[in-house]
């Protein structure tokens, strides 16, 4: 496999976790989150963090620590929704590794993200998520390959894998 490193990027509750860890597992690597290690430098919730000091605040956290992940070696890393949407940020992680898109539907996205309230985005009106999704997914279309997020965590690291074995990328 001629990358070091795989970033995982998409929409909330796409399955960037899950998928991540199973991916990592697969290939005997290394898994992080951005959105824990976020969590571990500053000692409190991405909420807490939107609350206390701001989103501009934890997207710079956010950054730093992808700087910092990115300079590891056979890792997968899953990266927080807005990660993905960050122009430097996507900059970073095609110059680095593999970046991989997890695309769910609006809809999917809805269903899987229902009730969770420890996403300070999800706040949002219906209009405003529909809107910051679409915004996104322009940015994500900027990733080296892209994935449907709608089978099981398993089949989506397997065919990451089998794509990279491929040469497809």
């Amino acid at each position: 496999m001629k990358f070091e490193r795989i970033f995982l990027i998409g929409f909330m509750c796409s399955g960037k976790t899950t998928v991540g860890r199973i991916l990592a597992e697969k290939l005997q690597w290394h898994f992080y989150d951005t959105d824990e290690e976020v969590y571990k430098e500053e000692g409190m919730s991405i909420e807490e963090i939107f609350e206390k000091k701001g989103e501009e605040y934890f997207r710079d956290v956010e950054l730093r620590v992808l700087k910092r992940l990115s300079l590891e070696k056979k890792v997968v890393i899953s990266t927080g929704g807005g990660l993905g949407a960050n122009q430097q940020a996507m900059q970073i992680m095609k110059e680095k590794g593999l970046v991989v898109w997890l695309d769910v539907s609006f809809d999917n996205f809805m269903q899987r993200c229902l009730g969770n309230n420890n996403r300070p985005m999800l706040r949002k009106s219906l209009k405003e998520l529909k809107a910051l999704y679409e915004q996104r997914r322009q940015k994500y279309l900027q990733a080296h390959i892209q994935v449907s997020a709608h089978t099981a965590p398993q089949k989506i690291a397997e065919k990451i894998i089998q794509l990279v074995q491929d040469g497809k990328i």
